[in-house]
């Protein structure tokens, strides 16, 4: 396991980039599927880091929790290396429940997770829908619990949501995510 910490690559207030990905749900899907929502999350993640699943609870819940905010997870992964990021095991964490998205979509190429700037799982994005476009509002730590094991107490990312839901400008400061190395090809 080889922790990394994320870098910022796209501006506040720069456009999502563009993409289309498969779902475990057999459908495809680009940012303009969630324009009926405020916020879009878009989480580069995996299955099998350990920093990542840490954080599956905390993405479930703010994909139940919040109506207008679409939670997106994406697995960049090189599966052939990594089998445990094999889109059937994708499809098989959200069978049992264990990731309760609301998309897990699949990013073969890794070409989208190069445009995002995206380097370790997970790296999340937080944008909000300005008349159907998607603008970077944060990017960084989901909470303030770097490691697996430690417990958060303050959870930078919904108090992101709370700033982008109301109208207002999100004031975080970037904290870099930390996580294991996206594994390129």
């Amino acid at each position: 396991m080889v922790a990394q910490e994320s870098e910022q690559i796209l501006e506040r207030g720069d456009s999502a980039p563009a993409f289309d990905l498969p779902g475990v749900d057999g459908e495809r899907y680009s940012p303009e599927d969630f324009a009926d929502c405020e916020a879009l999350l878009i989480v580069f993640t995996c299955n099998h880091c350990p920093y990542a699943k840490a954080k599956f609870d905390l993405l479930n819940d703010i994909a139940e929790e919040y109506d207008d905010v679409s939670v997106v997870g994406i697995n960049p992964n090189d599966a052939e290396e990594y089998p445990e990021d094999s889109f059937d095991r994708m499809r098989e964490l959200v069978e049992d429940g264990t990731i309760r998205y609301d998309a897990y979509l699949r990013d073969e190429s890794q070409d989208v997770a190069r445009e995002y700037g995206a380097v370790c799982t997970p790296d999340p994005f937080l944008f909000g829908n300005h008349d159907g476009e998607w603008h970077l509002k944060y990017q960084g730590r989901l909470d303030d619990a770097p490691n697996p094991d430690d417990e958060p107490s303050e959870f930078y990312v919904r108090e992101a949501i709370e700033s982008v839901l109301a109208g207002d400008r999100v004031d975080l400061e970037f904290r870099p995510s930390r996580g294991c190395s996206i594994k390129w090809k």
